[in-house]
Protein backbone atom coordinates (compact mmCIF):
# COMPACT_ATOMS: atom_id res chain seq x y z
CA UNK A 1 0.00 0.00 0.00
CA UNK A 2 1.21 3.53 -1.12
CA UNK A 3 2.80 5.48 2.04
CA UNK A 4 0.46 8.75 2.67
CA UNK A 5 1.44 11.70 4.73
CA UNK A 6 -0.34 14.46 6.62
CA UNK A 7 1.32 17.53 7.42
CA UNK A 8 0.42 19.19 10.88
CA UNK A 9 0.69 22.73 11.47
CA UNK A 10 -0.18 25.26 14.65
CA UNK A 11 0.68 28.77 14.64
CA UNK A 12 1.55 30.36 18.07
CA UNK A 13 2.54 34.09 19.53
CA UNK A 14 6.35 32.81 19.39
CA UNK A 15 6.59 29.91 17.10
CA UNK A 16 5.19 27.91 14.33
CA UNK A 17 5.02 24.35 14.76
CA UNK A 18 4.87 21.49 12.22
CA UNK A 19 4.94 17.76 12.11
CA UNK A 20 4.42 15.41 9.19
CA UNK A 21 3.49 12.40 9.77
CA UNK A 22 3.00 9.38 7.74
CA UNK A 23 -0.19 6.94 7.55
CA UNK A 24 1.11 5.06 10.95
CA UNK A 25 0.55 7.95 12.89
CA UNK A 26 4.57 8.35 12.52
CA UNK A 27 6.12 11.74 13.08
CA UNK A 28 9.02 11.40 10.30
CA UNK A 29 9.78 14.95 10.31
CA UNK A 30 9.39 18.41 12.79
CA UNK A 31 10.58 21.59 12.61
CA UNK A 32 9.52 25.09 15.11
CA UNK A 33 10.14 28.40 13.80
CA UNK A 34 9.79 32.02 14.68
CA UNK A 35 6.12 33.50 14.10
CA UNK A 36 6.58 35.93 11.62
CA UNK A 37 3.78 39.45 11.60
CA UNK A 38 2.44 38.16 8.41
CA UNK A 39 1.69 34.72 9.56
CA UNK A 40 2.18 32.81 5.67
CA UNK A 41 5.85 33.74 6.19
CA UNK A 42 6.00 31.48 8.99
CA UNK A 43 4.21 29.39 7.65
CA UNK A 44 6.13 28.75 4.66
CA UNK A 45 9.38 28.41 6.18
CA UNK A 46 8.20 25.47 8.04
CA UNK A 47 6.62 23.66 5.27
CA UNK A 48 10.27 24.35 3.53
CA UNK A 49 12.07 22.62 6.70
CA UNK A 50 9.87 19.81 7.13
CA UNK A 51 9.94 18.91 3.18
CA UNK A 52 13.85 19.30 3.46
CA UNK A 53 14.45 17.04 6.37
CA UNK A 54 11.94 14.21 4.98
CA UNK A 55 12.40 12.99 1.78
CA UNK A 56 8.99 11.71 -0.27
CA UNK A 57 6.74 12.00 -2.83
CA UNK A 58 5.15 15.55 -1.96
CA UNK A 59 2.01 14.09 -3.96
CA UNK A 60 1.85 11.59 -1.14
CA UNK A 61 0.80 14.36 1.02
CA UNK A 62 -3.11 13.96 1.16
CA UNK A 63 -4.33 16.73 4.17
CA UNK A 64 -2.98 19.54 5.57
CA UNK A 65 -4.35 20.87 8.83
CA UNK A 66 -3.49 24.20 9.90
CA UNK A 67 -4.29 25.40 13.88
CA UNK A 68 -4.15 28.96 13.99
CA UNK A 69 -4.79 32.46 16.66
CA UNK A 70 -5.25 34.97 13.56
CA UNK A 71 -8.85 35.43 13.96
CA UNK A 72 -8.63 35.74 17.76
CA UNK A 73 -5.92 37.78 17.56
CA UNK A 74 -8.30 39.65 15.01
CA UNK A 75 -11.33 40.18 17.94
CA UNK A 76 -8.21 40.66 21.39
CA UNK A 77 -6.30 43.48 18.70
CA UNK A 78 -9.37 44.93 17.11
CA UNK A 79 -7.48 44.65 14.23
CA UNK A 80 -8.93 43.48 10.44
CA UNK A 81 -12.59 43.24 11.57
CA UNK A 82 -14.63 44.21 8.41
CA UNK A 83 -18.00 45.98 8.42
CA UNK A 84 -21.61 44.34 8.59
CA UNK A 85 -24.80 44.78 8.98
CA UNK A 86 -26.85 42.74 11.36
CA UNK A 87 -30.45 41.54 11.93
CA UNK A 88 -32.26 40.24 14.90
CA UNK A 89 -35.24 38.59 14.16
CA UNK A 90 -37.27 39.32 17.84
CA UNK A 91 -39.45 42.45 17.46
CA UNK A 92 -41.64 43.57 19.40
CA UNK A 93 -40.56 40.71 22.06
CA UNK A 94 -36.93 41.59 22.36
CA UNK A 95 -36.77 45.82 22.04
CA UNK A 96 -35.43 46.50 25.61
CA UNK A 97 -31.76 45.19 25.66
CA UNK A 98 -30.68 46.32 21.95
CA UNK A 99 -27.59 44.04 20.19
CA UNK A 100 -23.73 44.38 21.36
CA UNK A 101 -25.12 45.73 24.73
CA UNK A 102 -22.86 43.75 27.05
CA UNK A 103 -19.63 44.10 25.07
CA UNK A 104 -16.96 46.27 25.58
CA UNK A 105 -17.23 49.70 23.95
CA UNK A 106 -13.87 50.28 21.89
CA UNK A 107 -15.04 46.49 20.07
CA UNK A 108 -18.92 48.24 20.04
CA UNK A 109 -18.13 51.40 18.63
CA UNK A 110 -16.55 49.13 15.34
CA UNK A 111 -19.50 46.82 14.99
CA UNK A 112 -22.58 48.58 15.78
CA UNK A 113 -23.13 51.16 12.88
CA UNK A 114 -25.31 48.83 11.28
CA UNK A 115 -27.43 46.96 13.55
CA UNK A 116 -31.57 46.55 13.29
CA UNK A 117 -34.01 44.82 15.20
CA UNK A 118 -36.96 43.68 12.95
CA UNK A 119 -40.24 41.40 13.33
CA UNK A 120 -39.68 37.65 13.81
CA UNK A 121 -38.51 34.93 15.98
CA UNK A 122 -39.53 31.87 17.45
CA UNK A 123 -41.17 30.28 20.71
CA UNK A 124 -39.33 27.52 22.05
CA UNK A 125 -41.56 24.92 20.41
CA UNK A 126 -40.89 25.54 16.79
CA UNK A 127 -43.88 28.44 17.05
CA UNK A 128 -43.67 31.55 15.49
CA UNK A 129 -43.29 34.37 17.97
CA UNK A 130 -43.78 37.09 14.74
CA UNK A 131 -43.79 37.16 11.31
CA UNK A 132 -40.81 37.98 9.64
CA UNK A 133 -40.79 41.79 8.14
CA UNK A 134 -39.50 41.13 4.25
CA UNK A 135 -40.18 44.40 3.94
CA UNK A 136 -38.58 46.16 6.63
CA UNK A 137 -35.75 43.94 5.90
CA UNK A 138 -34.91 44.56 2.14
CA UNK A 139 -34.97 48.22 2.92
CA UNK A 140 -32.46 48.23 5.34
CA UNK A 141 -30.69 45.50 2.96
CA UNK A 142 -30.69 48.45 0.48
CA UNK A 143 -29.28 51.16 2.87
CA UNK A 144 -26.23 49.12 3.87
CA UNK A 145 -25.42 47.93 -0.13
CA UNK A 146 -22.14 48.97 -0.96
CA UNK A 147 -21.07 49.77 3.19
CA UNK A 148 -20.73 45.97 4.49
CA UNK A 149 -19.06 42.89 3.22
CA UNK A 150 -21.10 40.59 5.44
CA UNK A 151 -24.43 39.98 7.20
CA UNK A 152 -25.42 38.18 10.80
CA UNK A 153 -28.44 37.06 11.36
CA UNK A 154 -29.93 36.05 14.77
CA UNK A 155 -33.44 35.20 15.67
CA UNK A 156 -35.14 33.70 18.81
CA UNK A 157 -35.09 30.52 19.29
CA UNK A 158 -32.92 29.95 15.88
CA UNK A 159 -31.47 26.84 17.15
CA UNK A 160 -34.71 25.06 17.08
CA UNK A 161 -35.79 26.83 13.71
CA UNK A 162 -33.95 28.43 11.66
CA UNK A 163 -36.85 28.66 8.27
CA UNK A 164 -36.78 32.84 9.32
CA UNK A 165 -32.96 32.88 8.96
CA UNK A 166 -32.53 31.20 6.02
CA UNK A 167 -35.08 33.21 4.35
CA UNK A 168 -33.17 36.69 5.44
CA UNK A 169 -30.25 34.96 4.05
CA UNK A 170 -32.18 34.70 0.62
CA UNK A 171 -33.17 37.97 0.85
CA UNK A 172 -29.80 39.37 1.54
CA UNK A 173 -28.33 37.58 -1.55
CA UNK A 174 -31.15 39.18 -3.86
CA UNK A 175 -30.32 42.80 -2.78
CA UNK A 176 -26.59 42.77 -2.38
CA UNK A 177 -25.87 39.72 -4.54
CA UNK A 178 -24.69 36.16 -4.38
CA UNK A 179 -21.29 36.66 -3.13
CA UNK A 180 -22.05 38.53 0.50
CA UNK A 181 -21.15 36.28 3.26
CA UNK A 182 -24.02 35.51 5.55
CA UNK A 183 -23.77 34.46 8.95
CA UNK A 184 -26.97 32.64 10.58
CA UNK A 185 -26.92 32.35 14.50
CA UNK A 186 -28.43 28.73 14.24
CA UNK A 187 -25.37 27.08 12.47
CA UNK A 188 -23.04 28.99 15.41
CA UNK A 189 -24.04 29.03 18.92
CA UNK A 190 -26.70 27.53 21.35
CA UNK A 191 -30.03 28.44 22.71
CA UNK A 192 -29.14 31.84 24.21
CA UNK A 193 -30.21 34.98 22.53
CA UNK A 194 -27.82 37.45 23.70
CA UNK A 195 -24.35 35.29 23.92
CA UNK A 196 -25.51 33.56 20.15
CA UNK A 197 -25.34 37.08 19.11
CA UNK A 198 -22.04 38.01 19.91
CA UNK A 199 -20.86 34.87 18.36
CA UNK A 200 -22.77 35.79 15.24
CA UNK A 201 -21.49 39.23 15.04
CA UNK A 202 -18.16 38.24 15.33
CA UNK A 203 -18.09 35.51 12.92
CA UNK A 204 -19.66 38.50 10.43
CA UNK A 205 -16.77 40.54 11.63
CA UNK A 206 -13.96 37.64 10.86
CA UNK A 207 -15.26 37.20 7.13
CA UNK A 208 -12.21 38.90 5.49
CA UNK A 209 -9.56 37.72 8.58
CA UNK A 210 -10.52 34.26 7.29
CA UNK A 211 -10.62 35.17 3.63
CA UNK A 212 -6.81 35.83 4.23
CA UNK A 213 -5.67 32.90 6.12
CA UNK A 214 -7.02 30.43 4.66
CA UNK A 215 -6.37 31.73 0.66
CA UNK A 216 -3.12 32.59 2.34
CA UNK A 217 -2.60 28.75 3.71
CA UNK A 218 -3.86 27.36 0.00
CA UNK A 219 -1.37 29.40 -1.66
CA UNK A 220 1.45 28.54 0.63
CA UNK A 221 0.86 24.83 0.00
CA UNK A 222 0.33 25.47 -4.07
CA UNK A 223 4.00 27.21 -4.07
CA UNK A 224 5.58 23.60 -2.52
CA UNK A 225 3.35 21.92 -4.99
CA UNK A 226 1.42 20.11 -2.24
CA UNK A 227 -1.96 19.47 -3.54
CA UNK A 228 -3.98 18.40 -0.23
CA UNK A 229 -7.25 18.57 1.26
CA UNK A 230 -7.39 21.35 3.76
CA UNK A 231 -8.61 21.49 7.03
CA UNK A 232 -9.00 23.72 10.00
CA UNK A 233 -8.40 23.51 13.86
CA UNK A 234 -11.44 24.39 15.80
CA UNK A 235 -12.01 25.01 19.57
CA UNK A 236 -12.79 22.10 20.67
CA UNK A 237 -10.22 19.98 19.55
CA UNK A 238 -11.91 18.65 15.92
CA UNK A 239 -11.59 19.78 12.68
CA UNK A 240 -13.28 21.72 10.15
CA UNK A 241 -12.82 21.55 6.08
CA UNK A 242 -11.65 24.51 4.13
CA UNK A 243 -15.25 25.68 3.20
CA UNK A 244 -16.43 25.31 7.17
CA UNK A 245 -13.87 27.41 8.14
CA UNK A 246 -14.66 30.32 5.58
CA UNK A 247 -17.96 29.98 6.90
CA UNK A 248 -17.51 29.73 10.48
CA UNK A 249 -14.02 31.50 11.34
CA UNK A 250 -15.50 32.01 14.94
CA UNK A 251 -14.61 28.13 15.22
CA UNK A 252 -11.04 28.62 15.19
CA UNK A 253 -10.66 30.65 18.13
CA UNK A 254 -9.11 28.40 21.28
CA UNK A 255 -7.64 25.72 19.00
CA UNK A 256 -4.33 25.95 19.75
CA UNK A 257 -4.77 24.64 23.68
CA UNK A 258 -6.88 21.46 22.12
CA UNK A 259 -3.84 20.64 19.26
CA UNK A 260 -2.15 20.64 22.29
CA UNK A 261 -4.15 18.02 24.50
CA UNK A 262 -5.12 16.28 21.91
CA UNK A 263 -1.28 15.76 20.75
CA UNK A 264 -0.28 15.08 23.87
CA UNK A 265 -3.07 12.20 24.42
CA UNK A 266 -1.78 11.07 21.27
CA UNK A 267 2.11 11.11 21.86
CA UNK A 268 1.88 10.14 25.38
CA UNK A 269 -0.78 7.13 24.76
CA UNK A 270 -3.25 8.36 27.59
CA UNK A 271 -6.61 9.30 27.66
CA UNK A 272 -6.87 10.43 30.87
CA UNK A 273 -4.54 13.05 32.59
CA UNK A 274 -3.50 17.20 33.44
CA UNK A 275 -1.82 18.30 29.86
CA UNK A 276 0.58 21.29 30.59
CA UNK A 277 1.19 23.01 27.42
CA UNK A 278 4.67 25.59 27.98
CA UNK A 279 5.28 28.24 25.24
CA UNK A 280 7.65 30.61 24.97
CA UNK A 281 4.82 33.69 26.49
CA UNK A 282 2.22 31.63 28.20
CA UNK A 283 1.67 27.91 29.64
CA UNK A 284 -1.69 26.51 28.68
CA UNK A 285 -3.00 24.07 31.29
CA UNK A 286 -6.22 21.77 30.48
CA UNK A 287 -7.67 18.51 31.29
CA UNK A 288 -7.55 15.32 28.99
CA UNK A 289 -10.47 13.16 29.43
CA UNK A 290 -11.54 10.40 27.50
CA UNK A 291 -9.14 11.51 24.87
CA UNK A 292 -10.50 14.93 24.42
CA UNK A 293 -10.33 18.44 26.19
CA UNK A 294 -12.72 18.83 29.30
CA UNK A 295 -15.18 21.71 28.34
CA UNK A 296 -15.59 24.76 30.80
CA UNK A 297 -19.39 24.99 31.83
CA UNK A 298 -18.22 29.28 31.57
CA UNK A 299 -19.84 30.78 28.49
CA UNK A 300 -17.03 31.81 26.76
CA UNK A 301 -15.02 35.08 26.30
CA UNK A 302 -12.79 36.25 23.69
CA UNK A 303 -11.82 39.50 23.95
CA UNK A 304 -14.16 40.67 26.41
CA UNK A 305 -17.34 39.13 24.57
CA UNK A 306 -19.93 36.86 25.89
CA UNK A 307 -20.65 34.11 23.64
CA UNK A 308 -22.62 30.57 24.01
CA UNK A 309 -20.32 27.90 22.41
CA UNK A 310 -18.63 24.96 24.64
CA UNK A 311 -14.39 26.26 24.88
CA UNK A 312 -12.31 24.24 26.67
CA UNK A 313 -11.35 24.43 30.41
CA UNK A 314 -8.30 25.90 30.56
CA UNK A 315 -5.99 27.76 32.67
CA UNK A 316 -3.27 30.13 31.06
CA UNK A 317 -1.03 31.97 32.83
CA UNK A 318 2.19 34.17 31.92
CA UNK A 319 5.28 32.24 31.95
CA UNK A 320 7.29 30.59 29.24
CA UNK A 321 10.64 30.47 27.69
CA UNK A 322 10.63 33.91 27.27
CA UNK A 323 9.10 34.89 30.55
CA UNK A 324 11.38 38.01 31.75
CA UNK A 325 12.57 37.12 35.41
CA UNK A 326 12.71 40.21 37.50
CA UNK A 327 14.88 40.68 40.96
CA UNK A 328 12.87 43.50 43.11
CA UNK A 329 13.22 45.81 46.05
CA UNK A 330 14.07 43.65 48.66
CA UNK A 331 15.28 40.75 46.26
CA UNK A 332 11.94 39.97 45.58
CA UNK A 333 11.83 37.49 42.37
CA UNK A 334 9.07 38.17 39.88
CA UNK A 335 8.25 35.60 36.37
CA UNK A 336 6.47 37.69 33.62
CA UNK A 337 3.60 38.43 32.42
CA UNK A 338 6.30 40.26 30.67
CA UNK A 339 8.03 37.58 27.93
CA UNK A 340 10.87 38.39 25.48
CA UNK A 341 8.57 36.19 22.86
CA UNK A 342 10.11 35.79 19.38
CA UNK A 343 13.28 37.63 20.35
CA UNK A 344 14.24 35.02 22.76
CA UNK A 345 17.37 34.14 20.41
CA UNK A 346 18.27 37.80 20.64
CA UNK A 347 17.73 38.80 24.08
CA UNK A 348 18.30 35.87 26.96
CA UNK A 349 21.31 35.42 28.66
CA UNK A 350 22.86 32.36 26.95
CA UNK A 351 22.30 33.62 23.60
CA UNK A 352 24.45 37.00 24.37
CA UNK A 353 21.76 39.49 24.98
CA UNK A 354 20.60 41.30 28.19
CA UNK A 355 17.34 40.04 29.88
CA UNK A 356 17.11 37.35 32.33
CA UNK A 357 14.49 34.78 31.19
CA UNK A 358 13.01 31.80 32.48
CA UNK A 359 14.97 30.21 29.87
CA UNK A 360 18.48 31.17 31.11
CA UNK A 361 17.38 29.99 34.79
CA UNK A 362 16.33 26.05 33.66
CA UNK A 363 20.01 26.24 32.37
CA UNK A 364 21.28 27.47 35.14
CA UNK A 365 19.38 24.72 36.82
CA UNK A 366 20.72 21.82 34.04
CA UNK A 367 17.33 21.44 32.85
CA UNK A 368 17.86 22.71 29.25
CA UNK A 369 21.22 22.81 27.25
CA UNK A 370 20.85 25.93 25.23
CA UNK A 371 23.25 28.65 23.88
CA UNK A 372 26.38 29.42 26.08
CA UNK A 373 25.98 28.61 29.60
CA UNK A 374 29.33 30.52 30.48
CA UNK A 375 26.92 33.90 29.50
CA UNK A 376 25.05 33.01 32.51
CA UNK A 377 27.64 32.41 35.65
CA UNK A 378 27.51 35.58 36.78
CA UNK A 379 23.49 34.74 38.17
CA UNK A 380 24.00 33.70 42.16
CA UNK A 381 22.65 30.37 42.77
CA UNK A 382 20.06 31.71 45.52
CA UNK A 383 18.84 33.47 42.47
CA UNK A 384 18.51 30.62 40.15
CA UNK A 385 17.11 28.38 42.75
CA UNK A 386 14.28 31.25 43.94
CA UNK A 387 13.72 32.10 40.60
CA UNK A 388 12.98 28.24 39.73
CA UNK A 389 10.86 27.81 42.70
CA UNK A 390 8.82 30.66 41.77
CA UNK A 391 7.91 30.07 38.51
CA UNK A 392 7.59 26.14 38.94
CA UNK A 393 5.39 26.60 42.22
CA UNK A 394 3.34 29.13 39.45
CA UNK A 395 2.51 25.83 37.36
CA UNK A 396 1.73 24.11 40.65
CA UNK A 397 -0.86 26.32 42.17
CA UNK A 398 -2.23 26.25 38.40
CA UNK A 399 -2.72 22.30 38.66
CA UNK A 400 -4.17 22.78 41.71
CA UNK A 401 -6.88 25.43 41.14
CA UNK A 402 -7.78 22.95 37.63
CA UNK A 403 -8.19 19.62 39.03
CA UNK A 404 -11.09 18.47 40.35
CA UNK A 405 -10.11 15.90 43.03
CA UNK A 406 -8.08 15.78 45.78
CA UNK A 407 -5.71 12.31 44.74
CA UNK A 408 -2.89 13.16 42.27
CA UNK A 409 -3.13 12.74 38.36
CA UNK A 410 -0.71 12.27 35.63
CA UNK A 411 0.72 15.12 33.98
CA UNK A 412 1.94 15.49 30.86
CA UNK A 413 4.19 18.07 30.00
CA UNK A 414 4.35 19.33 26.14
CA UNK A 415 4.80 22.77 23.98
CA UNK A 416 8.99 23.58 23.26
CA UNK A 417 9.59 25.07 26.74
CA UNK A 418 8.55 21.50 28.50
CA UNK A 419 11.87 21.07 29.38
CA UNK A 420 12.08 23.77 31.79
CA UNK A 421 10.06 21.61 34.49
CA UNK A 422 11.27 19.31 36.69
CA UNK A 423 9.92 15.47 35.98
CA UNK A 424 8.44 15.68 39.72
CA UNK A 425 5.39 18.43 40.42
CA UNK A 426 3.12 18.84 43.38
CA UNK A 427 0.00 17.55 42.50
CA UNK A 428 1.07 14.50 39.85
CA UNK A 429 1.02 11.19 40.41
CA UNK A 430 3.56 11.42 37.60
CA UNK A 431 5.06 13.44 34.87
CA UNK A 432 5.27 12.38 31.57
CA UNK A 433 7.48 13.85 28.86
CA UNK A 434 6.54 11.84 25.51
CA UNK A 435 9.02 12.22 22.23
CA UNK A 436 7.91 15.09 20.15
CA UNK A 437 6.18 17.02 23.17
CA UNK A 438 7.60 19.92 21.24
CA UNK A 439 5.55 19.94 18.51
CA UNK A 440 2.56 18.21 20.08
CA UNK A 441 0.23 20.95 19.02
CA UNK A 442 0.85 20.07 15.43
CA UNK A 443 0.62 16.19 16.04
CA UNK A 444 -2.80 16.55 17.67
CA UNK A 445 -4.04 18.80 14.61
CA UNK A 446 -3.05 16.38 12.18
CA UNK A 447 -4.58 13.68 13.84
CA UNK A 448 -7.64 15.54 14.98
CA UNK A 449 -11.20 13.92 13.93
CA UNK A 450 -14.56 15.64 12.82
CA UNK A 451 -16.98 16.18 14.35
CA UNK A 452 -21.09 16.47 14.63
CA UNK A 453 -22.80 17.98 17.06
CA UNK A 454 -26.51 19.08 18.16
CA UNK A 455 -28.20 21.55 20.99
CA UNK A 456 -31.50 22.08 20.53
CA UNK A 457 -34.81 21.87 22.76
CA UNK A 458 -37.51 19.04 22.99
CA UNK A 459 -41.11 18.97 24.45
CA UNK A 460 -41.98 15.62 26.41
CA UNK A 461 -45.20 16.49 26.07
CA UNK A 462 -46.13 13.41 23.14
CA UNK A 463 -42.54 12.03 22.99
CA UNK A 464 -40.22 10.70 25.42
CA UNK A 465 -36.62 11.14 26.49
CA UNK A 466 -34.49 8.30 25.25
CA UNK A 467 -36.60 8.50 21.87
CA UNK A 468 -35.54 12.13 21.74
CA UNK A 469 -31.98 11.29 23.06
CA UNK A 470 -31.97 8.61 20.38
CA UNK A 471 -32.32 10.99 17.69
CA UNK A 472 -30.39 13.48 18.81
CA UNK A 473 -27.53 10.98 18.62
CA UNK A 474 -28.33 9.69 15.09
CA UNK A 475 -28.42 13.52 13.84
CA UNK A 476 -25.38 14.03 15.72
CA UNK A 477 -23.72 11.19 14.18
CA UNK A 478 -24.97 12.11 10.86
CA UNK A 479 -23.49 15.90 10.79
CA UNK A 480 -19.94 13.83 11.68
CA UNK A 481 -20.32 11.69 8.85
CA UNK A 482 -21.30 15.16 6.47
CA UNK A 483 -17.86 16.39 8.01
CA UNK A 484 -15.78 13.95 6.47
CA UNK A 485 -15.62 11.22 9.16
CA UNK A 486 -15.54 7.39 8.25
CA UNK A 487 -18.87 5.88 9.49
CA UNK A 488 -17.69 3.21 11.27
CA UNK A 489 -15.39 5.54 13.19
CA UNK A 490 -17.94 7.61 14.57
CA UNK A 491 -18.71 7.79 18.23
CA UNK A 492 -21.05 9.79 20.49
CA UNK A 493 -18.76 11.54 23.34
CA UNK A 494 -21.32 13.98 24.40
CA UNK A 495 -24.79 13.19 25.05
CA UNK A 496 -26.68 15.31 28.04
CA UNK A 497 -29.55 16.71 28.90
CA UNK A 498 -31.06 19.82 30.71
CA UNK A 499 -34.60 20.19 31.85
CA UNK A 500 -35.95 23.51 31.52
CA UNK A 501 -38.53 24.07 34.38
CA UNK A 502 -39.28 27.94 33.22
CA UNK A 503 -40.71 26.79 30.08
CA UNK A 504 -44.02 24.83 29.81
CA UNK A 505 -44.36 21.90 28.10
CA UNK A 506 -42.06 19.61 30.09
CA UNK A 507 -39.50 20.94 28.00
CA UNK A 508 -35.86 19.32 27.66
CA UNK A 509 -32.59 20.70 26.58
CA UNK A 510 -30.36 18.12 24.52
CA UNK A 511 -26.45 18.15 23.10
CA UNK A 512 -25.35 15.89 21.45
CA UNK A 513 -21.72 15.58 20.00
CA UNK A 514 -20.24 12.97 17.58
CA UNK A 515 -16.25 12.51 16.53
CA UNK A 516 -15.11 9.95 13.79
CA UNK A 517 -11.83 9.31 11.90
CA UNK A 518 -10.70 11.03 8.55
CA UNK A 519 -9.60 8.33 6.13
CA UNK A 520 -5.66 8.93 6.00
Amino acid sequence: MTMTYRIGIDVGGTNTDAALLNRHGIVVARTKRPTTADIMSGIDDAITALLGEADIDKSAIRRAMLGTTHCTNAIVERKGLNPLAHFRLGAPATLAIPPLSDIPDDLRRLLSDRLFIVGGGYEYNGDSLARLDEALIRRYLREVKGQVDSISVCGVFAPVSDVQERRVAVLAREELGPEIAVSLSGEIGSIGLLERENACILNAALHGAVRDITEGFDMALRRHDIHAEIYFGQNDGTLMTLRQARAFPIHTVASGPTNSIRGASYLADVRDALVVDVGGTTTDIGILSKGFPRESSHAAEIGGVRTNFRMPDIISIGLGGGSIVTVGAGNSIRIGPESVGYELTRRALIFGGDTITVTDISVAKGLMHLGDSRRIRHLSAELVERAYARYVGMVEDAIDRLKTQDDPIPVILVGGGAGLLPTRLRGASKVIRPVNADVANAAGVALAQVSGSIDTIVSLKHRDRESWLADAALKARAAAITAGAIPGTVEIIDLDTLPLAYMPGNALRIRAKAVGSLKF
